[in-house]
């Protein structure tokens, strides 16, 4: 089956930067899309949870879905973010989406209410349904407490709009179920420790918080492995991103390092919104660091080929 819609390269889920009183900052938002469609990444996307979708109610989702899609003017491909606990909010994201002209959205199961596979693939096509969009679902257990099952890849299967997956699940043994027993869904990156083993297995997208900060290197990697095929290359490169992972997953302070690394860039992305806090200092220096090295190591592997 042909994928109605082919999701390639560099998928950025785009950080909200904030003023300190929580309000959206829309010039600085402004400027985090132009510089990212002048970096070269492939696509953007709204609303996801690396943009703090779960501290923003549907309305603000919409309107800074809204302001994405005309700041963008169609210069690359817009997702937009239907994840929520309730199947209505979900719908009125993938209605929203759809008013927008956005070219696709992007679907998790919701969170906390653990459906079964015919549950979550109900909700899912109602949520299709809606949008009538290309669908690039989103398996994220570890967030959301479910798995997206055999039994529910193959009832929403049934709709052709479902055509790329996310798969953030950590579990290797996925991927080559996706890979092997799946090829109608197009099978994405979403753990970012496995880029490599991804591409190996014919992953032809990534979707990497981290490229909010260091488009560059993340396109480096993806252009090493998916387009040139040249996986010498792309173990040395993703060697050197290894370190930069780990502090993104350190104490579970992820949103916290990317918006701190956008910031290093000259874009001020502000607080996050509660619960969370902004890093410490050492945390902050540990970052700069590991950029810095990372940086040098992965041009000097681009200038030698």
């Amino acid at each position: 089956m042909t994928p109605i819609f082919r999701f390639e390269g560099i998928y950025t889920p785009v950080v909200t930067p904030f003023h300190d009183d929580y309000s959206v900052n829309w010039d600085a938002l402004a400027d985090m899309i132009d510089s990212l469609i002048a970096a070269g990444v492939h696509g953007l996307i709204s609303g996801g949870s690396t943009g703090e979708n779960y501290a923003q109610t549907v309305e603000e989702r919409l309107e800074i879905a809204r302001f994405t899609h005309d700041r963008m003017k169609g210069r690359l491909p817009l997702v937009v973010g239907t994840g929520a606990m309730l199947t209505a909010d979900s719908v009125a994201l993938a209605s929203g989406a759809k008013d927008m002209g956005a070219d696709a959205i992007l679907l998790a199961s919701p969170p906390y209410a653990v459906p079964t596979d015919r549950e979550n693939a109900l909700n899912a096509l109602a949520i299709d349904k809606a949008a009538g969009l290309p669908v690039m679902l989103y398996n994220y257990p570890g967030r959301t407490g479910t798995m997206m099952g055999e039994d529910f890849l193959d009832r929403v299967g049934r709709s052709r709009n479902f055509c790329g997956i996310k798969e953030s699940s950590g579990d290797i043994n996925r991927v080559h179920l996706l890979a092997r027993d799946y090829p109608h869904i197009q099978l994405g990156c979403g753990m970012d420790d496995q880029a490599l083993e991804f591409f190996a297995w014919g992953s032809r997208f990534w979707v990497c918080g981290g490229s909010n900060f260091l488009p560059a290197e993340h396109i480096a990697l993806y252009n090493a492995c998916a387009v040139e095929g040249n996986f010498d290359k792309g173990r040395r490169i993703m060697s050197a991103m290894m370190p930069l992972m780990r502090v993104l997953e350190q104490g579970g302070k992820f949103i916290q390092t990317i918006k701190y690394g956008v910031d290093l860039n000259g874009i001020t992305t502000g607080p996050m919104r509660p619960p969370l806090k902004g890093l410490n200092k050492d945390d902050k220096r540990a970052l700069e660091q590991v950029v810095g090295v990372l940086k040098r190591t992965i041009a000097q592997i681009e200038a030698e080929g």
